[in-house]
């Protein structure tokens, strides 16, 4: 199985925790099955669920790498850590070794965040079969994607359940977990970017690859 693959089906069983979690809010006062009028309106929230987390799924494929950088970092420009991979990364991580890091760039960093990012993205290219990096690269897209995932969660199902549940206080709760779901995930995607980022300097640092 792919890293694309591993990833798809990890987001795919989030959108279907977050829409079996809305349904249950839906449920929360159950409909009488003898009741004709509420199976129809239960098998209504059921498609409008499903095709809410199916358009969360869709607008998350679509939305850019700059955009979804800027869900997890909340930073308008240079949100990738690469942007300040040398300026900051380099510096706060005590596996560099900052005296070798610094030889090969004739003892001065790039400065412009776009020259850090596009001369760490030069590191990371080769490098990105080593399993440490390999593995961190993977965690950290998984994550990435599952914090825009759960941004749309928020007015996408957010919405869908106060117009779903009978009760606003349910409905308020479910939309209070989806955008505490958010911070979580986008705070995890933010650690596991940085993370990448040290990584690979430290492995340069370290092996001079």
């Amino acid at each position: 199985m792919s890293l694309n693959e591993r990833n798809n089906l990890t987001l795919w069983l989030a959108v279907a925790a977050n829409a079996l979690l809305l349904y249950g809010c839906v449920r929360w006062e159950a409909v009488r099955l003898s009741d004709a009028e509420g199976v129809l309106r239960e098998w209504r929230a059921l498609f409008s669920i499903g095709f809410g987390g199916l358009m969360a799924t869709v607008l998350n494929q679509l939305l850019g790498v700059d955009l979804k950088g800027k869900l997890v970092y909340w930073r308008r420009r240079h949100a990738l850590p690469g942007h300040r991979a040398f300026s900051e990364h380099a510096q706060a991580d005590a596996r560099v070794d900052l005296a070798k890091l610094r030889r090969k760039y004739r003892g001065d960093f790039p400065e412009d965040p776009v020259a850090q990012n596009a001369e760490w993205y030069c590191l990371y290219k080769g490098m990105r079969d080593d399993v440490v990096v390999k593995d961190a690269n993977r965690v950290f897209l998984l994550l990435r994607d599952y914090a825009s995932l759960s941004a749309l969660f928020i007015p996408l199902l957010g919405t869908l359940g106060f117009l779903l549940v009978p009760s606003a206080g349910v409905a308020a709760g479910f939309l209070a977990w989806l955008v505490v779901q958010y911070l979580l995930a986008k705070t995890a995607a933010a650690n596991a970017g940085v993370r990448l980022v040290r990584d690979v300097l430290a492995l340069k640092a370290a092996t001079g690859r």
